[in-house]
């Protein structure tokens, strides 16, 4: 049964809340056409991920995944589905004039991840971060809107640096699961091996050095896909740079934390995001300028959240 649009939007809506912990911070800072546009979006790549992360032999999801891509090409070309998440999702997609390729783009990198299980180069890499993020920068940013040709590209690199601060949060359940993402060059360049990820404490010699050296390439990205922000119209400023912060936040937490991942998951607290969407709303200092390492956002406000939090 095809559902109302209304129905789908609250249930993509509802997804999106109990799902997307960072994501969804900044969703509430746009007006609510683009927050439930960007919840139907999310509540479709969640579905790509949950496929990928189903129980089972690599040839049950890979069949999984190539059925979802045919349902997304029958849906696109006009047919209805009982999915209740396409209805919303096929508004979204008109609405903002998003080009239906960048979806299929996502359910390629969930396929990729069937089969890689290391990448040689960053080169490699950089491929796969496209796919299961650069992409997902792409139709959100055409929900924020923009006139600028070059907030595209901004938006993959935004992407990208969020899809790297993510690897490198994940990198002792990743590894456990059989899944090296960062490149077997690095290694060799610090004279390291995948196993030592394999730990529950922090780094130490040829490993922490490597770990330094793709905590910086992801704030080069970082810097680079700031520019993205004043690009974008200017309802979805506030909430492009709650996430931004939120992420590279979180990429801080992991650096103060000397790369200790392994021990227990590295995670902003909830006050901290909040202080985040206090400072947003205020308007960041700076017209959005890019600060690496900037905690300013730690201030009064967060000091004022942690003690009403405890």
């Amino acid at each position: 049964m095809w559902l109302s649009l209304e129905t789908s939007y609250t249930y993509c809506n509802q997804v999106a809340r109990s799902a997307a912990r960072n994501f969804y911070y900044g969703f509430r800072l746009l007006p609510r056409p683009k927050r439930l546009a960007l919840c139907a979006l999310y509540a479709y790549m969640r579905r790509v991920d949950d496929l990928a992360d189903t129980p089972g032999e690599v040839v049950t999801k890979r069949r999984l995944l190539g059925e979802w891509r045919a349902r997304t090409e029958r849906v696109l070309a006009g047919e209805r589905d009982e999915e209740p998440l396409w209805p919303a999702l096929a508004d979204t997609l008109e609405r903002y004039r998003i080009p239906p390729r960048y979806l299929l783009d996502v359910v390629a990198g969930a396929e990729m991840d069937l089969e890689a299980r290391e990448y040689r180069t960053f080169s490699d890499l950089r491929v796969y971060c496209y796919h299961v993020a650069g992409a997902v920068g792409l139709v959100c940013v055409h929900v924020f809107g923009f006139r600028d040709p070059r907030a595209t590209e901004l938006a993959e690199q935004m992407g990208i640096a969020f899809q790297l601060t993510n690897i490198l949060r994940d990198l002792g359940q990743d590894y456990r699961m059989g899944r090296v993402y960062l490149p077997r060059e690095d290694f060799e360049r610090f004279g390291c091996r995948p196993e030592e990820l394999e730990r529950q404490n922090a780094p130490e010699g040829g490993l922490a050095k490597m770990l330094r050296f793709e905590a910086q390439r992801a704030w080069e990205f970082y810097e680079r896909a700031w520019m993205l922000i004043p690009l974008v119209n200017e309802d979805s400023r506030r909430a492009l740079w709650a996430l931004a912060r939120i992420y590279s936040g979180l990429l801080e937490e992991i650096e103060r934390r000397e790369f200790d991942v392994f021990s227990s998951r590295a995670r902003l607290r909830t006050a901290e995001k909040i202080a985040i969407l206090f400072w947003a709303r205020l308007g960041p200092t700076g017209a959005y300028e890019f600060k690496q390492r900037d905690r300013s956002w730690r201030g009064l406000g967060w000091a004022l959240l942690r003690h009403r939090t405890r």
